[in-house]
């Protein structure tokens, strides 16, 4: 249970509501042009109403314990940032896989689990206008002095 007081602090944070109550306080009211239609869609019969809006990830917890342990793994020095984001993301597609044959095969998630696409070879994505970019040959290269001077005569 959480108390209203409680709640509406807390909603007023995070701008998520467990009671009703809490969004039709009257400091929501006060604060609902500032907040984009999110009150004035939480009052509305549409906020109990549910569509997929397509790819989704249902079960955060089972793939934030993932992220924390790359995380420490990093910290650690075990890994590097980038063996561990390559981990991370061939650890998430192995879970993430396997609640898409569990929404397939049971309906586990209503039909709305994650949908993983093929594979595909990562030279393919480098070089698209909404794909990554590709790594430079000196990613750190050496710092420079520029003496302070030519700094101004180059901003006037």
């Amino acid at each position: 249970m959480v108390s209203k007081t409680v709640d509406v602090k807390k909603s007023h944070v995070g701008l998520t509501f467990i009671r009703d109550s809490s969004v039709r306080h009257q400091s929501f009211t006060d604060r609902a042009p500032k907040l984009g239609g999110l009150i004035e869609f939480y009052r509305s019969p549409d906020r109990v109403r549910w569509s997929p809006t397509g790819i989704n990830v249902p079960d955060y917890p089972k793939l934030a314990q993932l992220w924390w342990q790359q995380i420490g793994d990093v910290n650690s020095g075990a890994f590097t940032p980038q063996e561990a984001m390559d981990r991370l993301a061939g650890e998430m597609d192995t879970i993430m896989a396997r609640m898409q044959a569990a929404d397939e095969a049971a309906n586990v998630y209503g039909g709305c689990g994650p949908r993983l696409n093929e594979e595909k070879d990562p030279s393919e994505w480098l070089g698209r206008p909404d794909g990554p970019k590709a790594k430079l040959e000196n990613e750190k290269p050496q710092g420079e002095t520029i003496a302070y001077d030519e700094l101004i005569k180059r901003w006037q």
